[in-house]
């Protein structure tokens, strides 16, 4: 109660008591004005508290329904920081769609939450394994939620997201009222849908034909890939969606955003049955474009076996019954050849734009090549492959880009499953266009640990998307271009699994060390694992001694017969003409020089050494400061042999003269 003390002391000529009624309805309304400070000094005084969330808070301060749910009700709120609103890029925020009528912790945090926005569209919550949570693509900050109790007892909630959350909203002129739509309405009203550009009409028309608008209807929460109309250019394209294509983009009971995408985790589509397998993968290139691909693991006379890739060009549009991406072109559809998978790769899905402006700054001469094979493989190189600066060095000889790019093409259609087969007893060696050169794919691993490695001109890459499905081939994109070496003989020895045995004799007789010198042109024969199994086979004990530390001088001898050292590096074609000009050559090596004789036999390199003809497993790996030529047997001589034997029995027979010497000396002193 308010109590009111009359004093005469007063400057304001002591004025009487006001009413009693009257004080206590000012006091009422004093406290009336007091209730909504007091509730925002909650949420809305911590928001008004952190520079970082001014650009919220400025949005919630002019939203008299999020005011009012703050002073009055429990809520949940999701605050985008001021770094989101500048990647959001002034377009309109809808502070409602930010909240929810409801308060829960990161705990507590359901899979789907009604936002406070006109018709309730849901928000989709994502928990990933490394622990991270996900309201839409809006990543939650962990350390910052907060926890609170407004003025009227309500427990309320905030978390700081890094995104500005974006719900399906119509065309500004649309007067027609579309709330919180399903997939299917979504695609029905889709032209009055704020969606930029993009066009569904193609597909649309081809879900009604094919009757499955109870897919798109169906409750719950599902991931929807949808081609828009430019992936339709192709006019018989339209005609292949069939029931089982429309099934393929979609992924049942599973709402898959952007940023929370398990990127190359193989999600299973409706066309995952009996008698039809269909996957879909997301996978992100470094330059940050996001991409799908189909892979058909079983198939049938329709639907091709291999991969597919479109990229999505409209990410994250959230519907009543899960979330929504356009895609540049259909999944699972196999319609192009190589070449014109390789001619519309720029616009379609972009991957290989960079392999494809190679080629026709190069003349467009392999697309020719190409065309001339019913069959044909491509190991085309990412984007990001030809940003090597090596490369730069030599874009202007053609000659020499042909040859690398002849380098990424082989003849026959290759899978991974033909990989793994060519592969059970030996490395696969595969010949490509380019004159004399092969490629040797390597498998390690197993199911998701699984890589696949490529090595060719001296380059080891990783086969980043393999599969890639045409009517006369496959396409695998690679990590690197192959051919524009980009590392020391040392770094080949070290990295190549073919070539262990004779980097590991080099490391423990301090061979090696001199085989990082950039200063130096190397010609190295590098024995192969095999090589050296087979002289286990035929010398059992000269293998032994030549790979223990003890016997580090021979191993080192040996392996400097094998290391030329000159003012150039020899390549096979070179030694060919050297052995014609001259019937044998002589090659100034690490100890004295080599002599030997090299010869073209049925296309392959042959070796003839000290009457010893060496077959060249693989000619001309190139490095930065040299060429490796991998042989099929070691350079080994009989003396070689007897030395490393000899001197162990020489040093024997020395051991046991000299024990009789001394026995016999003892034995006068005591007699």
């Amino acid at each position: 109660m308010f109590v009111h003390k009359r004093s005469g002391a007063r400057g304001d000529g002591g004025g009487g008591a006001l009413p009693l009624n009257l004080q206590r309805m000012f006091a009422l309304c004093g406290l009336l004005l007091l209730v909504p400070q007091m509730a925002s000094s909650s949420i809305l005084s911590k928001l008004s508290e952190d520079p970082d969330l001014s650009q919220f808070y400025s949005l919630l301060e002019q939203n008299q329904i999020a005011n009012s749910t703050l002073s009055l009700r429990a809520c949940t709120l999701f605050v985008p920081t001021n770094e989101a609103f500048q990647r959001h890029k002034n377009k309109a925020t809808y502070v409602l769609y930010h909240m929810a009528t409801v308060a829960m912790t990161q705990d507590q945090l359901s899979k789907t939450i009604p936002s406070d926005m006109d018709g309730n569209p849901p928000l989709y919550i994502t928990k990933n394994r490394n622990g991270d949570i996900y309201v839409n693509n809006a990543r939650i900050i962990p350390s910052l939620s907060v926890e609170m109790t407004n003025n009227e007892g309500k427990r309320q909630v905030m978390h700081i997201i890094d995104e500005v959350l974006v719900p399906l909203t119509p065309l500004p002129n649309t007067k027609t009222e579309i709330t919180n739509p399903d997939a299917f309405q979504f695609l029905q009203q889709s032209d009055l849908l704020d969606i930029g550009d993009n066009r569904l009409r193609v597909y649309r028309s081809q879900v009604t034909l094919k009757g499955k608008e109870n897919l798109f209807q169906s409750p719950g929460g599902h991931t929807f890939l949808l081609p828009i109309d430019e992936g339709f250019k192709a006019t018989a394209r339209s005609s292949l969606v069939d029931k089982k294509v429309i099934d393929g983009h979609v992924l049942l009971n599973n709402v898959i955003f952007t940023a929370a995408a398990p990127t190359e985790v193989p999600q299973t589509t409706a066309a995952f049955e009996d008698n039809i397998k269909v996957t879909v993968t997301f996978f992100k290139e470094k330059n940050g474009i996001m991409y799908v691909k189909s892979n058909t693991l079983l198939g049938d006379n329709k639907h091709a076996t291999g991969v597919v890739l479109s990229e999505i060009v409209a990410a994250n549009i959230p519907v009543r019954n899960g979330v929504v991406h356009l895609i540049k072109r259909p999944l699972m559809i196999v319609d192009t050849t190589v070449t014109e998978f390789l001619q519309v790769s720029p616009n379609e899905h972009g991957a290989l734009k960079a392999f494809f402006d190679t080629i026709m700054a190069n003349g467009g001469y392999v697309l020719n090549d190409i065309k001339n094979y019913s069959k044909v493989t491509i190991l085309a190189p990412s984007n990001e492959a030809w940003e090597n600066p090596a490369i730069e060095h030599i874009r202007n000889n053609t000659e020499r880009m042909r040859e690398i790019l002849n380098m990424h093409i082989i003849r026959d259609p290759l899978n991974i499953e033909n990989i793994k087969e060519k592969n059970q007893n030996m490395i696969a060696q595969v010949p490509t266009l380019s004159n004399h050169t092969f490629l040797y794919f390597n498998i390690n691993g197993e199911g998701e640990n699984e890589v696949i490695t490529v090595e060719g001109g001296g380059v080891n890459a990783t086969i980043v998307q393999a599969d890639v499905a045409n009517t006369n081939g496959f396409v695998h994109i690679i990590d690197k271009v192959l051919g524009i070496p980009s590392t020391t003989v040392l770094g080949k020895m070290e990295s190549d699994p073919m070539l262990s045995d004779t980097y590991r004799m080099g490391q423990f007789s301090s061979f090696n060390e001199q085989l990082n010198n950039t200063n130096r042109h190397f010609t190295y024969f590098v024995p192969r694992d095999k090589g050296w199994q087979k002289i286990e086979l035929d010398h059992p004990s000269v293998h032994k001694k030549l790979f223990m530390r003890d016997f580090a001088y021979h191993s080192r001898a040996v392996l400097e017969r094998h290391l030329v050292i000159a003012d150039q590096v020899y390549t096979m074609k070179d030694l060919v003409a050297m052995t014609k000009q001259n019937n044998s050559i002589r090659l100034p090596t690490f100890r004295d020089s080599l002599k030997l004789r090299v010869e073209e036999e049925a296309g392959r390199y042959v070796i003839i050494w000290n009457h010893k003809k060496i077959n060249v497993y693989r000619p001309d790996v190139e490095c930065i400061n040299g060429i490796i030529h991998v042989i099929d047997y070691p350079m080994l001589e009989e003396k070689d042999i007897v030395a490393s034997g000899g001197s162990y029995k020489i040093m024997t027979n020395f051991s046991i003269l000299f024990a009789n010497l001394f026995i016999i000396a003892i034995a006068k002193i005591l007699f």
